[in-house]
């Protein structure tokens, strides 16, 4: 499936994916807990949410070893997860009337 240019997103439309797509917008990537500690969810929540993404190419996972403990999950967009992202947005901005073109 091609994203279109400023096309809804259903499955980025969830409250929980869609604020995660806002948190990881802002950043190159987000350590796993940082999120969850963002969003206040649960660790089974995100972790659901983020394979739904995953799944349809919009979000990858990088494990990193710690020098000590267990490792890290980092999670970014991908190119395909920032442009379908920046396409919902632009969608809902249409929606409410605020058709501001970055």
């Amino acid at each position: 499936m091609t994203q279109q240019p400023d096309t809804f997103d259903e499955l980025i439309h969830s409250p929980v994916r869609l604020k995660i797509c806002a948190a990881l917008a802002t950043a190159t990537a987000l350590e796993f807990t940082a999120i969850e500690d963002a969003l206040r969810i649960s660790t089974s929540t995100l972790s659901k949410q983020l394979g739904v993404l995953g799944e349809a190419g919009y979000v990858t996972l990088d494990k990193r070893k710690q020098p000590f403990g267990r490792p890290r999950t980092w999670v970014s967009l991908t190119r395909k997860g920032r442009r379908a992202f920046d396409a919902h947005v632009a969608a809902l901005r249409r929606l409410i009337g605020d058709d501001v073109t970055p």
